[in-house]
């Protein structure tokens, strides 16, 4: 029977129009697949093949550990190994005795100088004896003595009564001997460190003010390490994106009935810096929010007396190359570049974000990162602050070597 002309014209449009959604709802094997409501998490062990629709492989799942997929991109590599302005490293941690002798400084400036490193802060919280002979050693060295500073520390085991005191003489002794600037004040405060009657130490404790205080009349930049990265405190399940650096090193994990929050350590570090703002801060780390720049943002607009340093969260900012570039830029006067550990085959990544633009490359550590990096592209007048002017403006003890 023939259908109508005009009828015709309408019903077989709309029934070819069909045909495609059903062929693409029904995928090769889609008769093994799990349908699931919407908004709601496939079944472990499968993943999604189409909307709502989750299917398990045919073949052995990999570990997170061996699979290592090659990429298929082909795009602009631009490897740098040395920086473009002679950078400071105000997050310096040369180990294994390198500040020890004239050898040991000859190699660590010699490696300096393939990264084009100027200047090496050496941020080991040491004082006292331990901090007399380090810059007595590298003020013998002819290499070394207009390329390596140090640090001062400060012993903030049983604050009470009188501690205040001893703390700020000793800080003038080791300003005395040479020091430049205070820390790497390290994360057991706050976490860890107990007080004389045996509290634990809160980082905006009041007994602390006379110290910062003394920072601040001294001219001494405090470099301070708080908390560590928020997934640190979250179950190791597999949405925790540190999943691998835990299964690693469970020791890194904080459980809540051991140790404050996240944000009751960031609460204590914020009331800190706001309650000093005479004392020139360094939150290490990017303050462990490179993964949340508008909440930094918010916290260097209202603190005009917080800088920060790039230190081991490369692999936050080269993973939001636009966002990242609008931060440095913006906070320009105010960010200071930081390595921490000291390994040199590492440094030229961190040129390559900075400095690139290259898309799609690889992280130096694996269990930091699954995802790959992207270059910033900073303007020359970003990386020269970054690299070094910052760090000079905040720290009249540094070498001048530009």
């Amino acid at each position: 029977m023939r259908l109508p002309t005009a009828l015709a014209r309408r019903a077989i449009p709309a029934l070819f129009a069909a045909l495609p959604v059903v062929v693409a709802a029904q995928p090769p094997g889609a008769s093994r697949a799990t349908r699931v409501e919407p908004g709601a998490a496939c079944p472990a062990g499968t993943t999604e093949i189409r909307p709502n629709l989750c299917q398990a492989p045919e073949l052995p799942a990999p570990s997170i550990l061996d699979y290592r997929p090659r990429s298929t991109l082909v795009t602009a590599e631009h490897k740098v190994p040395r920086a473009k302005y002679a950078a400071v490293d105000f997050h310096g941690h040369p180990t294994g005795g390198a500040l020890d002798t004239p050898e040991a400084l000859a190699r660590l400036v010699a490696q300096m100088d393939s990264l084009n490193l100027g200047v090496m802060v050496a941020a080991n919280n040491v004082s006292g004896d331990a901090l007399k002979r380090t810059i007595a050693s590298i003020q013998a060295s002819p290499v070394a003595r207009n390329r390596v500073r140090v640090l001062t520390g400060i012993d903030f085991r049983n604050v009470g009564p009188g501690w205040a005191e001893k703390a700020i003489a000793q800080l003038e002794a080791d300003v005395a001997a040479g020091a430049v600037g205070v820390g790497e004040i390290g994360k057991g405060l706050g976490l860890s460190i107990k007080k004389a009657d045996g509290s634990r130490l809160r980082i905006d404790d009041p007994a602390l003010d006379p110290v910062w205080a003394a920072c601040a009349r001294l001219k001494l930049p405090v470099f301070i390490h708080t908390a560590d990265p928020q997934e640190f405190w979250q179950p190791i399940d597999y949405q925790n994106e540190r999943w691998l650096e835990l299964a690693l090193f469970p020791g890194r994990r904080y459980p809540a009935d051991q140790f404050p929050s996240f944000e009751e350590l960031m609460t204590e570090r914020d009331a800190m810096l706001r309650r000093n703002p005479k004392t020139t801060f360094v939150i290490a780390h990017m303050g462990w929010h490179a993964n949340d720049l508008p909440r930094l943002a918010k916290l260097m607009t209202a603190l005009p007396n917080v800088h920060t340093e790039v230190g081991a969260v490369l692999y936050d900012l080269g993973r939001q190359p636009r966002a990242a570039r609008d931060f440095l830029v913006r906070f320009q006067d105010r960010v200071l570049f930081g390595k921490d550990s000291y390994q040199p085959e590492e440094y030229p990544y961190y040129w390559r974000v900075f400095e690139t633009r290259d898309d799609y490359f690889d992280y130096y550590r694996p269990y930091h990162a699954f995802w790959k990096l992207y270059g910033l592209d900073l303007p020359d007048a970003t990386l020269r602050k970054l690299y070094y002017e910052n760090a000079q403006r905040i720290t009249p003890g540094l070498p001048r070597t530009k």
